[in-house]
């Protein structure tokens, strides 16, 4: 790729944010972290009370991107058939004769929104497993490819536990990223309130192909990491887990599971990502750090002794951070 074409693509990646602010005040670094999603190719989980504009907010974005688009509701009575499709029988009017053809479903796009995702079944949540890994449909003993670039995007609200059930281990692994999506300062619900109780309407414009988005993944691919780094990023990955000689006595204590291989190349995805953004084709320090929540807090499973002194994920990942030894040459 040529570097006016990289450029190009730089620039058109900095409106992004310029752009979906129209809709959505605040919550920058919530925006930045879906960015470093796509651009690293992986699947994002957003979690937030009611009312954050979590669904808004992926709407927006998607806006934003000349993609295409499909949002599920997720209910209880969601049937996998009502997001992978069916067979359905149809009949050759010229020759009478009767065959089934397969209806795609709503997975068949470029981004799906996965509303409320853990307020469907277990069975329909896995649905989407082979999609989210492979990115492909098996169904009657055929294999059905998805178009190019494929993304789910999925909401889910912690504090409603009644008619929900928790995404298992295995799937929520499949998220590059689990986001949490907190309120807004003062300033930014006074905004709120002015924007969305006046005559105002923000029309946002598709900045970015499918194109475009496969290019800056290609691009993020090509983006440098040292070998510090990558020790680095092993190293926190690996300090997530209690037999590790690198884990921190809050790990011992607070942590059950702790993230597997997948959680560092995550790491080092993200962070190259996040780089990009910046305009540097080499990843820095913070990158990691920056990101190290988003993908960690979902890769961690933590005890009873630590549910019961309310100790997060979160809190452990404070903690690995400040344990686990930074590089002496962290470029």
């Amino acid at each position: 790729m040529q570097a006016q074409q990289i450029t190009l693509l730089l620039e058109k990646l900095s409106q992004i944010s310029d752009e979906v602010a129209k809709v959505i005040v605040g919550q920058q670094d919530v925006i930045d972290e879906l960015l470093i999603s796509i651009l690293a190719g992986g699947h994002c989980l957003l979690e937030g009370v009611p009312g954050l504009a979590k669904t808004l907010m992926v709407s927006s974005l998607s806006k934003t991107l000349a993609l295409d688009f499909n949002r599920v509701q997720f209910t209880p009575d969601l049937m996998p058939s009502d997001i992978i499709g069916t067979e359905i029988l149809e009949t050759d009017h010229e020759t009478g004769d009767r065959f089934f053809k397969f209806q795609q479903g709503p997975v068949f796009t470029n981004i799906l929104l996965a509303d409320e995702i853990n307020r469907t079944p277990p069975k329909t949540q896995a649905a989407l497993l082979e999609a989210m890994q492979e990115r492909r449909i098996s169904y009657g003993g055929t294999s059905y490819e998805l178009p190019k670039p494929f993304f789910v995007l999925a909401t889910q609200n912690p504090v409603e536990q009644a008619g929900t059930y928790p995404l298992p281990e295995a799937q929520l692994d499949r998220f590059l990223m689990f986001i949490r999506v907190g309120y807004p300062s003062e300033q930014e619900e006074i905004e709120i309130l002015k924007r969305t109780t006046g005559n105002t309407h923000s029309e946002l414009s598709a900045i970015l192909s499918a194109e475009d988005i496969i290019a800056l993944q290609d691009l993020v691919r090509s983006v440098t990491v040292s070998d510090e780094l990558l020790s680095y990023a092993a190293s926190l990955a690996r300090a997530t887990r209690p037999e590790s000689s690198h884990s921190c006595q809050s790990v011992i204590d607070h942590v059950r599971w702790g993230a597997g291989p997948r959680a560092g190349q995550a790491l080092i995805l993200c962070a190259k990502a996040r780089a990009l953004m910046s305009g540097r084709y080499a990843i820095h320090l913070d990158d990691i750090q920056f990101v190290a929540p988003a993908v960690l807090r979902h890769r961690i499973l933590v005890n009873f002794q630590a549910e019961a002194l309310s100790i997060s994920p979160d809190d452990v990942i404070t903690d690995l951070l400040a344990h686990v030894a930074v590089p002496s040459s962290p470029m």
